[in-house]
């Protein structure tokens, strides 16, 4: 299946994957950890994020000073320029990338800045933390946009259920 069909049936049957979203978040917190540290290695052993990048695509991963500062160096210009070439703070305060896709991304999908990308982006889809339970509502947003997050969800829905 494409990771654009992945996408569609999640769109198609959104309702079900809440459900099962709001199933997980009752299950025991050590329980939930290891049922996604599993179900997040089976997912990427199939899925290429190479062939989708969907996410840097549409969405904008937050940038800490830490990585401004990182990025700005590596790329041989001071913080304040790259916030003003690349970054605004958004509505929570957060500075986010002005566009989208990323200007970062290059049209084979590899990121120009991959050894220092944001923390944010070499954390997604952020299905294999511990503590899950407290990151449930990224689960629910990223379902929209990474078809790994869909199929891991499916899978735990699937071993649930």
């Amino acid at each position: 299946m494409k990771y654009t069909e992945i996408l569609e049936n999640y769109r198609s049957q959104k309702r079900a994957y809440r459900q099962s979203v709001d199933q997980l978040k009752r299950k025991n917190k050590s329980d939930l950890d290891s049922a996604f540290q599993t179900e997040h290695e089976k997912a990427f052993q199939k899925i290429d994020c190479l062939e989708c990048a969907n996410c840097c695509k549409t969405i904008s991963p937050i940038f800490k000073d830490k990585d401004i500062e990182r990025i700005a160096k590596s790329m041989k210009m001071k913080p304040g320029l790259f916030i003003e070439r690349y970054l605004h703070l958004d509505s929570d305060n957060d500075y986010v990338l002005n566009e989208t896709p990323c200007p970062f991304l290059g049209v084979d999908n590899y990121c120009s800045i991959y050894d220092v990308r944001p923390k944010a982006c070499a954390e997604y889809p952020h299905t294999n933390h511990k503590s899950m339970h407290k990151h449930m509502k990224l689960v629910e947003k990223n379902l929209e946009v990474c078809p790994a997050v869909v199929e891991i969800v499916k899978r735990l829905d699937q071993v649930a259920g």
